[in-house]
């Protein structure tokens, strides 16, 4: 079962949620702008040292430009190579974690769970009013987007020890998706915060309101 770029599997007595690389169309644009400028302020650098002397200025001029490439190369793989795993069975929940240079998975065990909130701004009603008559562009849309985003993930439980995040780049209404389907294999055990009541309730209205 699969939503976007999230894909659910059902098995025997667990639940797996795999998130994949949600940066949309024209955030990747926006990031590749990043890196032709970027890579470019690296080439101003590099051609100081052009014709090249085997002096102070020279050296440094070479070192700055190739850290900046280095820098600007990772900075961009790393926002298009990432996926995050969520395994849910009646114990644990285990978080995997994929970038362009590690893996890593933590185990959480539900007695030391708590609520479970989404971190973003809640005004959807507005922003659907807004994109819907007068935002033709989406630029509203676009600057809740980039406010709502924690890099460390847009929905977390309370847990021991602090919060525990998961879910970056996940906007509000995949968020709400995501947890119907967790409802359903957890049922009444998830709790979740107070957010969640209106969110789930304004995708009613809004699914609600597109058939009629």
């Amino acid at each position: 079962m699969s939503d976007r770029n999230i894909t659910y599997h059902w098995g025997d007595h667990t639940l797996l949620i795999t998130i994949g690389n949600k940066v949309s169309a024209k955030m990747r644009a926006l990031f590749i702008f990043e890196f032709l400028f970027t890579a470019g302020m690296a080439s101003i650098f590099l051609m100081l040292a052009i014709p090249f002397h085997n002096n102070l200025v020279s050296w440094i001029a070479v070192f700055g430009a190739t850290l900046i490439y280095l820098l600007a190369t990772y900075r961009l793989l790393s926002r298009f190579v990432f996926s995050e795993q969520l395994l849910l069975d009646t114990h644990y929940v285990t978080i995997i974690r994929k970038t362009l240079l590690s893996r890593k998975a933590v185990r959480y065990d539900w007695k030391h769970i708590g609520t479970l909130h989404f971190e973003g701004m809640q005004k959807k009603a507005y922003r659907s009013f807004v994109k819907r008559y007068f935002d033709h562009l989406n630029l509203g849309g676009q600057q809740y987007h980039m406010k709502g985003l924690p890099s460390e993930g847009n929905m977390y439980f309370d847990a021991d020890g602090g919060r525990l995040y998961f879910a970056p780049g996940v906007y509000s209404s995949d968020a709400e998706r995501l947890v119907q389907i967790m409802k359903l294999y957890t049922g009444t055990s998830l709790k979740l915060g107070p957010e969640w009541e209106d969110m789930l309730q304004e995708q009613e209205y809004g699914d609600t309101s597109s058939y009629s």
